[in-house]
């Protein structure tokens, strides 16, 4: 990782309804049993722990699959909040997360560095970055426009009935901690912070914005399939810089990037046998995330069909991550 535990993207994740559920399915779960009969065709249940975006959604799909299918191993998917899903790794009820953000620093050096039950998996292969982004035809109309310097310029254009008289950044889920409110303050910019509600409600918006070519600022990332889809142009926040993201309070810059890791709970990783050294394997590009995720969100596909289709067609990479 090229930067600091505090200063990497925080945006926590909501369990799918809503955070209630991810709890009270968590509390429903039981701690997995971690010996090494789970990698051996037993009884036993990995559980893996899904934040709410569609390429964590991903990730976890095409490990179910492989594991199921070529290691015997039975797969239960939790989805849950990322605070609540580091909890459950430390505690066992959870044994992976795949794909992880850095959102809870302190979580992360309490349960790998002094309690020791969590270990670090390896880079999933994905490197994520967040930030703010205009629709291309708009920048392409107004080249100033992607300087942060120049947004004030155009918070008119930017208004929208939900954003009282400012010019509107869209968000997506509210359960997304973001540095944006602090930026606004810290750059004294005519802008306020407008959720849509999740992932999928703020795509949805997206997409009409683009079909009345209409001009839109959002708070956006990569990896996302969508992207492939809409051409987006990033706005020039003040550079990052170590540390200038530490006080959350006084954030005025830009968001890192941040190579997304996995973890695995100490236990499985140690007892759980193949399934646990599949898991540390797993490692696939960018463009192989956002495949599996155009076929889930864009597409329609069921995340089991998606999983499938992916390891039929990619069988010489997976199979790299056999033990």
């Amino acid at each position: 990782m090229n930067t600091g535990k505090n200063s990497r993207r925080v945006r926590t994740t909501l369990a799918a309804g809503s955070a209630v559920l991810g709890m009270a399915a968590l509390s429903a779960c039981g701690a997995a049993d971690t010996s090494a009969s789970a990698s051996s065709g037993g009884g036993d249940t990995v559980t893996i722990a899904v934040p709410s975006w569609v390429g964590a959604e991903a990730n976890a799909a095409v490990a179910k699959h492989i594991l199921e299918e070529e290691l015997d191993v039975k797969v239960k998917l939790q989805q849950m909040d990322e605070p609540v899903a580091w909890d459950a790794l430390d505690s066992g009820k959870v044994d992976a997360i795949l794909e992880d953000w850095g959102g809870v620093p302190k979580k992360e050096k309490r349960y790998i560095e002094e309690r020791k039950t969590v270990v670090e998996a390896g880079d999933l292969g994905v490197t994520g970055h967040i930030g703010w982004f205009v629709p291309k035809y708009f920048a392409d109309e107004n080249p100033d426009v992607t300087d942060w310097k120049n947004l004030n310029k155009y918070a008119d254009e930017l208004k929208t009935t939900e954003s009282g008289g400012k010019g509107q950044l869209l968000e997506g889920s509210p359960s997304y901690t973001t540095n944006d409110d602090a930026i606004i303050k810290n750059l004294d910019l005519d802008l306020k912070t407008v959720y849509a509600g999740s992932e999928a409600a703020q795509i949805t918006q997206i997409k009409k914005y683009v079909k009345e070519k209409k001009p839109f600022l959002t708070y956006w990332w990569t990896p996302q399939w969508l992207n492939a889809e809409i051409d987006f142009v990033e706005v020039k926040l003040p550079e990052y810089t170590e540390g200038c993201d530490a006080d959350p309070e006084k954030v005025a810059c830009a968001y890192p990037e941040t190579p997304l890791q996995k973890y695995l709970n100490a236990d499985f990783a140690k007892d759980g046998g193949d399934a646990a050294q599949f898991l540390k394997n797993f490692n696939w590009s960018t463009e192989q995330q956002n495949q599996v995720a155009k076929w889930i969100a864009g597409d329609g596909m069921s995340a089991e069909d998606a999983a499938a289709k992916w390891a039929k067609e990619n069988k010489s990479t997976w199979e790299k991550w056999l033990p």
